[in-house]
């Protein structure tokens, strides 16, 4: 882990200066806008330098083919990759004959903003030309949070010393080469590089505005981008626009006075279909075009602003005592609501539409880390992309026929709900997906209290996924195990009684046999019987959890306890993670953790353990997980703090939340870690604040982060807004929406209403010693404002 990048002291801002060329990569990343269905990399107006241009859209993809060494039965035949489709943000300025550059000429000054209010990346730099020109430009980007296909520019440049002739190209521009990208295929988390796969339909221009139409060529996929603008032409100026195959241009030339501005608008607007016809897709974006510019920027403006402050009235978390925290946990929130807001029913994928990483798709981190947010912030985002599970369901029906099973078999990684994995260990053998589906249901019909939800999505995906567990595992005549399956630690592959699945498997049971109750009807059509109900029931009573009496803990899987142990103290840094360095053979068969498993079973099935279990389990397995994954420090935060460890909690909450802003895996390039930053909101709610929700009721047990003098933070259950703060001796509940909420502190039952009541805080348990893997332990957080 590196020493952090500078970004600023403002707690509602990210901001850079961007000298280090180098970091550009992660600074598209971080500072890139979406709103669910459009996403725009922070890449510069001028589009170079640059690492990846990067423009997506939710769903849109290339399929190609999928290799194995050697074929087998399952194995899914192609891939899918996200596509990098027109790129609308290029904006370039050409001052006399010199192009705007910041690799040439001089730069005096130079900062761009990612506004987390306004929703919107400011920049503001102060250039001079070689020819000696000195000039200022303005920009504001945001990418519509109430407008689904819209994005907007502003843009201002300004001669400061002289007058200058200066042309602006505002493009369209499709196959638009990628500069830096995959590491030739070294690293499984990259994407795949697919190269130009955008063919050309139709290109049309009229007046300031153009539509590019395009196609790729196997998934048969259709994009249409269109652009207008509204430009304040100074006396002296011309206008002409162009489109051809893979480039629209619109040009505006002018001769600026000294301290005079030209300043540009465009909209953008983007669609996609495979159904829809090149003629249809124009019609539906310059439709989009031609509402937005009526609305006019400033308007648009507005609306996304508005929109934010009513998030950040329902989801804020507020921190005194570490400014860069705070910025960290609010840049996580912002990141999740941008990823999920307009998704309507598609994916939301590990990296967001943020960046290429993972190839664009979904796993089951979005259902255990990303909803359970959403939920509780922003439900109908959450409503949506479990609404797009079941749009995927009868893939997944013929996924588990394919495999010999019932119900449903959900992908491993997926864009339109086929499996897109080609390792079974790590991929296929995960099922737990399917349990992780069913949980994030449940959750939300119980925070929610959805009924047409439930009636119509969330009872199906709850009666499959069980279907699926029945017909996975199998009573021995004590037990009911689950074989042959991958828990969430990918370096123990293809295990009998993972607990994490069993216990998740088993929930999952439970809350079919009690949504077949709660919707009769529905459970009819399905075709439940009393006999499958009961079936069901008895498989969860009697499922197996290992537990090792002499150690004292559970193995993960069965057997864990008794592998040979890793050499850490032999394993240099370099060699993390260990999935680019060790044999999958040798990681298999050692008690390594990549991330955590069984510790998540700890927080997501803490109704299952003792406080004692917890404690002792956390200990063992803290010795063995050296976080070669991101999803990992979240959870090892909630149980640190859980047991008692609490200045360990807060390193691995720095260390989630902070994950990009710091670049804790070097990858942050590829799209940020969508599940590491919704971490930032779990450990200060799930951790600090001590919140489960084990039967769809809230319960807290709240205790203040070392260096913090209070936290606060916000949740919505059944359309009432709590608000929690907690400092070091007392906690206080107060409904800011709603009437009353029965929950608990710290064991004790309490009603909330709208008057805050105060609750004292006992002291933390004593916790166990503990130790990390030699090298691994978290980076010690010295909190900072």
């Amino acid at each position: 882990m590196s020493e952090p990048p500078w970004w600023g002291h403002d707690p509602w801002s990210i901001r850079t200066d961007e000298r280090e060329l180098d970091r550009l990569g992660a600074t598209e990343s971080i500072l890139a806008l979406a709103n669910g269905h459009i996403g725009l990399r922070g890449t510069l107006d001028e589009g170079e330098p640059r690492h990846d241009p990067g423009t997506y859209l939710n769903g849109f993809f290339e399929e190609r083919p999928l290799p194995h060494a050697e074929v087998a039965y399952g194995y899914p035949e192609s891939g899918q990759t996200v596509v990098n489709v027109t790129d609308g943000k290029l904006i370039r300025a050409i001052i006399g004959d010199a192009p705007l550059d910041l690799r040439h000429g001089r730069v005096l000054e130079h900062e761009r903003a990612l506004d987390l209010r306004r929703g919107a990346l400011r920049r503001r730099t102060v250039w001079r030309s070689p020819g000696g020109a000195t000039v200022e430009l303005r920009s504001e980007r945001f990418v519509s949070l109430t407008r689904r296909t819209v994005a907007a520019i502003h843009y201002e440049l300004t001669p400061l010393d002289r007058d200058v002739y200066v042309a602006l190209q505002s493009d369209l521009l499709a196959n638009e080469p990628v500069l830096s990208g995959p590491s030739a295929g070294i690293d499984p988390r990259d994407g795949a590089a697919l190269g130009p796969v955008l063919r050309s339909e139709l290109a049309v221009h009229r007046d300031r505005r153009a539509v590019l139409v395009h196609r790729t060529a196997a998934s048969g996929q259709r994009v249409a981008a269109g652009m207008d603008h509204v430009v304040d032409l100074p006396d002296a100026a011309d206008c002409s626009i162009e489109a051809g195959d893979d480039l629209a241009r619109f040009t505006v030339a002018a001769r600026l006075p000294t301290g005079t501005s030209l300043r540009l608008v465009k909209f953008l607007a983007y669609g996609w279909s495979s159904r829809r016809s090149a003629p249809a897709l124009r019609d539906q974006v310059e439709g989009a075009l031609a509402t937005a510019a009526l609305a006019g920027y400033d308007e648009l403006a507005a609306e996304q602003a508005a929109f934010l402050a009513r998030f950040w009235a329902r989801a804020d978390v507020e921190l005194e005592g570490d400014l860069q925290l705070q910025q960290a946990v609010r840049f996580g929130l912002f990141h999740v609501l941008q990823a999920g807001a307009r998704n309507e029913q598609r994916p939301i994928p590990a990296k967001g539409l943020t960046g290429p990483g993972y190839d664009g798709h979904a796993f089951w981190d979005t259902e255990t880390y990303v909803l359970p947010v959403l939920t509780y912030t922003a439900p109908e985002a959450a409503r949506d992309a479990l609404r797009w599970r079941h749009s995927t369901l009868e893939q997944a029906r013929r996924r588990a026929i394919e495999l010999g099973q019932r119900g449903a078999a959900f992908p491993w990684r997926t864009i339109d709900g086929r499996e897109c994995s080609g390792y079974w260990p790590a991929g296929t053998a995960s099922f737990h997906v399917g349990a992780d589906i069913a949980d994030a249901v449940a959750r939300h019909v119980a925070a929610t209290g959805d009924d047409e939800f439930d009636a119509g999505c969330g009872t199906e995906l709850l009666v499959e996924t069980a279907r699926l567990w029945a017909s996975l595992g199998h009573h021995d005549g004590r037990t009911f195990r689950i074989d042959g399956v991958t828990g969430p630690d990918e370096y123990t592959a293809v295990v009998d009684d993972n607990i994490y699945t069993n216990l998740m498997a088993q929930r999952n049971l439970r809350e079919a046999v009690a949504a077949c109750a709660r919707r009769p009807a529905t459970a009819e059509r399905l075709g439940v019987d009393t006999a499958e109900l009961t079936a069901w029931g008895a498989a969860a009573d009697a499922m197996a959890m290992p537990y090792d009496s002499q150690l004292g803990v559970h193995p993960q899987s069965e057997g864990f306890t008794q592998h040979a142990e890793w050499d850490f103290e032999g394993t240099p840094a370099s060699h993390y993670p260990l999935l680019l360095h060790a044999p999958y053979f040798e990681i298999y068969r050692k008690q390594v953790v990549k991330q955590a498993d069984l510790v998540l079973a700890l927080y997501l099935r803490g109704d299952a353990f003792t406080p004692d279990a917890k404690a002792r389990n956390f200990v063992y397995y803290e010795a063995r997980t050296v976080r070669d994954s991101s999803l990992s420090a979240c959870p090892q935060a909630i149980i640190a703090a859980e047991v008692g460890h609490l200045e360990l909690a807060r390193d691995y909450w720095a260390e989630t939340a902070l994950t990009d802003l710091s670049d804790v895996h070097g990858n942050a390039a590829g799209g940020v870690h969508l599940a590491a930053l919704a971490g930032g909101w779990l450990v200060a709610v799930a951790g600090f604040g001590g919140m489960r929700d084990h039967g769809g009721r809230l319960t807290f047990a709240p205790r203040l982060a070392p260096g913090l003098s209070r936290l606060r933070f916000h949740l919505t259950h059944r359309s009432r807004l709590l608000r929690v703060t907690i400092e070091a001796r007392w906690a206080t509940y107060e409904l800011l929406d709603g009437d009353e909420l029965v929950c608990a502190h710290h064991g004790e039952p309490i009603t909330v209403t709208g008057e805050p009541a105060r609750w004292p805080i006992p002291a933390a348990p004593v916790p166990p010693p503990v130790r990390q893997p030699a090298g691994r332990a978290p980076r010690r957080h010295r909190p900072a404002g």
